[in-house]
């Protein structure tokens, strides 16, 4: 009973992850840094209200992992931000495959950083997704930036809340304290210069903006629900969801263009996860995961 409920969490959390795109070109006629930072703020709160009706309360927070939480505030900022660019100026899919690729970048992390030795099928999978980039470069006319951006920026969050080692909610807590600061300054600069939409677009518009802070929360709530009652291998293959729903979003809702390169370069990464998936599974069983070769997501994502 406990693992079907916590399936249920894990795909709601992933689902609601996945429609992202839908929600921001709602808050429209917003810029991407106006909606980053009422998200920053909005979320702030969200948690917080979090914190206190679970009456948990931020604990064993040293300077040395205050520190390592302000820079995943940073990289975790420059990744909803560059998020939510993408979705708003056309580029979901290519938002989508920055999301597909980060296990391919964990795995590169592990090598360089904790100095793991990768095994045949790893260095196959990784193989396939250097492959898919330079197809992919060939397909866009440029390297795929967007996606480049966001997975090495939620690589990054994903080594600092490693390294800080707490709890989802209270270090979301703390990331989103912050950047409170700096998002509040622009917002009042956006508001003096008379460039801000937030206030001059109706109640609607308002109430959309302050829910970008719930939509990042409750999601969060769901995932912290599931991984406490399912396995992680299936929190692993779970993951896959979000991003597969962005592409199909971006493909079938947005009507964004996929010419043949493209197709290609996308099916190289497939082709490399599903190795790298089915290795990592492997691994598991024989007690052999380490961390770049882990499934296992971060939260607070997109």
């Amino acid at each position: 009973m406990a693992e079907r409920r916590g399936l249920v969490f894990g795909v709601a959390a992933y689902v609601i992850w996945g429609l992202f795109p839908l929600y921001w070109p709602l808050l429209e006629p917003s810029g991407a840094v106006e909606i980053l930072a009422h998200r920053i703020m909005w979320s702030l709160l969200a948690v917080l209200i979090m914190l206190a009706w679970g009456r948990h309360w931020i604990r064993g927070l040293t300077w040395r992992r205050a520190g390592l939480l302000a820079g995943a505030a940073i990289v975790i900022t420059v990744n909803w931000g560059t998020y939510i660019w993408s979705v708003n100026s056309g580029h979901t899919i290519e938002a989508a495959l920055g999301y597909f690729i980060n296990p391919l970048v964990s795995v590169v992390f592990g090598v360089l950083i904790f100095r793991e030795r990768l095994r045949r099928w790893q260095w196959a999978a990784v193989g396939l997704g250097a492959c898919a980039v330079v197809v992919l470069t060939a397909g866009y006319g440029r390297p795929p930036w967007v996606a480049l951006v966001l997975a090495m920026a939620f690589g990054l969050y994903g080594l600092f809340k490693k390294f800080a080692d707490m709890p989802s909610v209270e270090s979301l807590a703390v990331e989103t304290a912050v950047m409170f600061l700096p998002a509040l300054a622009f917002t009042v600069a956006l508001e003096a210069r008379g460039d801000a939409a937030f206030g001059h677009e109706g109640v609607w518009h308002m109430l959309l903006m302050a829910g970008g802070g719930v939509i990042t929360a409750v999601p969060l709530l769901l995932f912290n629900g599931a991984a406490t009652r399912l396995p992680l291998s299936t929190i692993g293959m779970l993951q896959y969801l979000a991003p597969v729903l962005q592409f199909l979003i971006g493909l079938l809702v947005q009507r964004e263009e996929m010419p043949a390169g493209r197709w290609a370069g996308f099916l190289l990464v497939w082709a490399a996860l599903v190795v790298l998936t089915w290795d990592g599974l492997r691994a598991r069983r024989h007690g052999r995961l380490g961390f770049g070769a882990s499934v296992e997501p971060e939260i607070a994502k997109h």
